[in-house]
């Protein structure tokens, strides 16, 4: 192991990143990135317990003349997001991740990297293995299924730790202290529809919305980048009005915290209508490319002929859905009136998907206010229920609420100006973190969230910066080392 990242430094940290690259770990099918912890903690002689969720806890004796310090939590989550592009190969269930060095970044092979969080991952075991770093009492928490619905956390059992200050290893942006996030939920509208003989002579078509930077529905709402389910539907819905379209497949989109980045739908149109098609929809592509050329210069609409369906759906579900996706918003919200450039709330059309006999929109909306959160959800679900969709919300997760005068929050923005020469910003962030699910489960944890650069997380252009690795690892110890005593 180490072959491609071994020689940067620290080296013991990369070393264990590109061990976790070769562990596939998609939510929900955490157990062999779990059997590698637990055979890591075993190996070094460290207690570990699991709790019936699959959240694991790994406990460490202080070092020498640290025993009365408090007891610190370090805590990251074990599964990832598993994107590709459409023409790579790749089985996120068996097949490893490929990193590759490219200008002082790492990334992936045409797929996320899992730097969210296995970088945090990393360092969790990097310190639970030393023998000469300087700690109090250490436990680590490794939570399962952050990324598609936070189910680790909202498990988590209420007498698995015994620490009360928390350090999230979960953030991507160096130099940036995270004392907030929003909280978070998702709403779900499913058609059922019925499957119509396609018209005789109709001519078969496949459009497809490919090259669009897609990322994480909270850290990248509110960089006006194209939703390929949007982008999709807009071309589709004039066409239904303008030449009778008959759609037969649909597809876009895959995770609910992910910008959708591809999609494509198949459908059927009359002959007389075939030369306007045609010509619309060189007009369109010229238009939304223009549209796009600063947020998505590597946007591509391709229209292609297809196979003859065996099905369409049928005319009013068809409608329906059209116009619901039209109007269901996406996007930005509000902006927080209380923090420069925060956003307060915002929704995500994430993925639709079909079934034999359904149609299935997913979106998630996120917000620093419970209410505003509420609210948002409620708005998308009133599109879909005049849309005669049956509209399920999820249960949700709590924000974190910020708390200017925390002790951890001091002594990190301590540690970081003695080691850097600079004050570190102090911030709340739009993504969801675990640590509102924490608080709720240990009342009076000491929180706070940092990590290195990490860019287009939720996307195969998912990118490490190297630069800021060892940065944060030497923000951990030097936190670690100023724990106040118990």
């Amino acid at each position: 192991m180490g072959k491609v990242l071994g020689h940067l430094e620290p080296k013991r940290i990369w070393e264990i990143f590109e061990e976790i690259c070769h562990i596939p770990r998609p939510s929900k099918k955490e157990h062999k990135i779990a059997k590698y912890i637990l055979d890591f903690a075993g190996k070094h002689n460290l207690e570990s317990r699991q709790d019936k969720t699959g959240n694991i806890v790994i406990s460490k004796q202080a070092t020498k003349g640290k025993e009365n310090l408090k007891t610190v939590v370090l805590q990251s989550h074990i599964d990832m997001v598993c994107e590709k592009n459409s023409d790579v190969e790749h089985n996120f269930n068996t097949d490893p991740i490929r990193p590759r060095i490219v200008d002082g970044w790492v990334k992936a092979t045409g797929t996320t990297l899992g730097a969210d969080d296995g970088i945090g991952i990393a360092v969790q075991l990097a310190i639970m293995e030393s023998d000469s770093i300087e700690h109090g009492p250490v436990e680590c928490l490794f939570t399962v299924d952050e990324e598609t619905g936070l189910t680790g956390a909202f498990s988590l059992e209420n007498d698995l730790l015994e620490g009360r200050i928390l350090l999230n290893l979960d953030s991507e942006d160096e130099g940036e202290l995270f004392i907030g996030c929003a909280g978070g939920m998702d709403t779900t509208a499913t058609f059922i529809y019925e499957k119509n003989e396609p018209e005789p002579n109709h001519k078969p078509y496949k459009i497809s919305i490919t090259g669009l930077k897609g990322g994480h529905s909270g850290d990248d709402i509110h960089k006006h980048r194209g939703n390929a389910n949007k982008i999709l539907n807009r071309i589709l819905w004039d066409c239904e009005r303008m030449f009778e379209i008959r759609l037969s497949q649909i597809d876009g989109g895959n995770l609910h915290n992910a910008i959708a980045r591809e999609a494509y739908a198949i459908f059927t149109i009359p002959p007389r209508h075939e030369k306007g098609f045609v010509e619309l929809i060189e007009s369109f592509i010229n238009e939304l490319k223009s549209e796009f050329k600063n947020n998505e210069p590597d946007l591509n609409i391709s229209l292609d002929q297809a196979k003859d369906p065996d099905f369409v759906i049928d005319k009013k579900t068809q409608n329906n859905l059209l116009n619901a996706i039209y109007a269901c918003p996406h996007g930005v919200f509000a902006m927080s009136p209380d923090i420069p450039g925060l956003v307060e709330t915002s929704t995500n059309l994430a993925s639709v998907k079909m079934t034999s006999n359904e149609i299935i929109v997913a979106t998630s909306q996120r917000s620093s206010y419970e209410s505003s959160k509420k609210d948002l959800a409620n708005m998308v679900a009133s599109v879909f229920h005049l849309a005669n969709a049956k509209v399920k919300h999820g249960n949700g997760y709590p924000g974190w609420i910020p708390d200017i005068n925390s002790e951890i929050l001091k002594i990190s923005k301590k540690a970081y100006k003695k080691l850097f020469k600079k004050d570190p910003k102090v911030l709340a962030i739009h993504a969801g973190l675990e640590c509102g699910l924490i608080g709720e489960k240990y009342p009076g944890m000491d929180m706070i969230s940092y990590g290195p650069t990490i860019k287009g997380a939720h996307s195969p252009d998912e990118s490490l910066e190297i630069e800021t690795v060892p940065k944060f690892w030497d923000l951990t110890l030097e936190i670690l080392k100023n724990i106040p005593k118990k």
